[in-house]
């Protein structure tokens, strides 16, 4: 006997399970399949973001910029700490109930917005009476659904080296990379992105020698350039060791080792032996177990779920949304779309703006962007005023002891509109979502200039920037 539904969400990752609780929120009945376990075998819902991406990530740079703090900073505070030592049994176990606090919330979230929530895997049965056919088959569920609509948020996996696989020992996923049992001596990082800079920096900080090779002749490519520039130079002279324009040769792994050989930009042959290599070259869609061959759901050549600008796929009343389908791969962009596809569904006017999403790396310093940066206006032919301001001349910044970096205001030079905001330094994940909103409402760096700011704090480095688009910067 099935059960119906208005909406099922495949995935319970940022899109699907927002998505879910959205849906729900609009009056509709819903269910969302997910397969995710912990150790434990439980439910483990919030996709790679909750259980091995976003949050454990966070949990350990958190705990290792503690460790920093405390081996390195606190003299300057006038603080003492003899006998350091680090358990990191214990570093991790937090970093697991971090994780399972999460799972719990979602969980909690389904009950409370009457959300079905079935554990295991779900696909395609073709079409019934009613909608769709989804079944769900896990190790204590075996159900047949039928879904008037149907929502695809089945995220991503992390993409292997050709001839490489992941053996989570010393080969290493984002999985792996935030579960070992010891710190590495020597540490390898292939790819310098978000993943690979910021897990590098994690066990760096723990004591491990990294290095980091990656393919792009420029450092952070996507980030505007001056931002790249001093986050270069701030995570180098932090110990880690990063090379560009990196061609990659043989790679063998052994039980014990990893032997990476590779040229440098130089042309000149390297050899490096490290005892775990984490591999962060990008993420690849997941659709596996879908069934969508026999329902014909369209996927393009390299796999994502081809939808439209309103996030729907070839097949009537089938959604998709997050990392399974074009844009970003990021959690607050999976969220967006999730939103906006429950708010479709029901007739309304469901809104995702590619062009204000933020980009975050969490390293410290960390790196943070909205909109255009300069290379792109300067391609573009775009007249463009710009103004910046650093961390060294912010008293909030000073007393925190952390001055490093800037922010940069980029705006129309002859309207003053802000076309791109660029962070590095001090929370600038949190400093980020003002010219977000700014940016939303296609404000001008004068109103962020007229805007008043609490006196001190990190936040008056953006007022300054955007004053210094005017070049009328107060404090520098």
């Amino acid at each position: 006997m099935s059960k119906n539904f208005d909406v099922v969400v495949i995935g319970a990752g940022p899109g699907g399970y927002i998505a879910a609780i959205r849906a729900a929120q609009l009056g509709l009945s819903v269910a969302c399949v997910d397969a995710a376990s912990n150790a434990k075998g439980e439910p483990a819902p919030g996709g790679t973001c909750t259980n091995v991406g976003c949050i454990p990530s966070k949990a350990l740079l958190q705990s290792s910029e503690h460790y920093e703090q405390a081996g390195h900073h606190f003299a300057e505070h006038g603080i003492e700490v003899k006998g350091l030592s680090l358990k990191l049994d214990t570093l991790i176990g937090r970093k697991d109930e971090v994780v399972k606090q999460n799972n719990d919330g979602i969980l909690y979230l389904f009950k409370k917005n009457k959300v079905t929530f079935f554990h295991g895997t779900a696909a395609f049965t073709g079409q019934v009476e009613g909608g769709w056919g989804v079944a769900v088959e896990g190790k204590k569920t075996k159900e047949a659904l039928v879904a008037r609509h149907v929502i695809i948020a089945t995220g991503s996996a992390p993409r292997e080296l050709p001839g490489l696989p992941f053996d989570e020992k010393t080969v290493l996923s984002n999985t792996g990379a935030l579960a070992l049992g010891s710190v590495p001596k020597r540490l390898g990082v292939i790819g310098a992105g978000v993943i690979g800079l910021e897990l590098g920096s994690v066990w760096r900080r723990l004591g491990s020698e990294v290095t980091v090779l990656e393919a792009a002749p420029e450092f952070l490519a996507v980030a505007d350039q001056q931002v790249a520039k001093e986050a270069h130079k701030a995570l180098t002279k932090q110990g880690l060791k990063i090379e560009t324009g990196v061609k990659l040769g043989e790679t063998k792994a052994t039980a014990r080792t990893v032997n990476v050989q590779y040229t440098d930009a130089a042309g000149a042959a390297h050899k490096l032996a490290v005892d775990k290599l984490i591999v962060s070259i990008g993420r690849v869609p997941f659709t596996g177990g879908l069934n969508a061959e026999a329902v014909s759901l369209k996927l393009d050549e390299r796999g994502f779920v081809v939808v439209d600008d309103d996030n729907k796929t070839n097949l009537p009343n089938v959604w998709a949304v997050g990392d399974v389908v074009r844009g970003p791969m990021l959690a607050h962009k999976a969220e967006e779309e999730g939103v906006a596809v429950a708010e479709r569904i029901v007739g309304q006017h469901g809104h995702v703006n590619f062009n204000t999403i933020p980009s975050v790396i969490y390293t410290s310093p960390e790196i943070a962007w909205v909109g255009q940066n300069e290379q792109q206006l300067k391609q573009a032919g775009r007249a463009y005023k710009a103004g910046s301001f650093p961390f060294l001349a912010n008293g909030r910044a000073r007393a925190l002891g952390d001055t490093t970096g800037f922010v940069k205001v980029l705006a129309d030079a002859a309207t003053d509109e802000v076309l791109g905001v660029h962070i590095v330094g001090p929370q600038a994940s949190e400093l980020i979502s003002e010219a977000v909103t700014i940016m939303e409402f296609r404000g001008a760096a004068e109103d962020i200039a007229r805007i008043c700011h609490a006196h001190p704090t990190l936040s008056e480095a953006v007022k300054e920037a955007a004053l210094a688009v005017d070049k009328r910067a107060l404090n520098f």
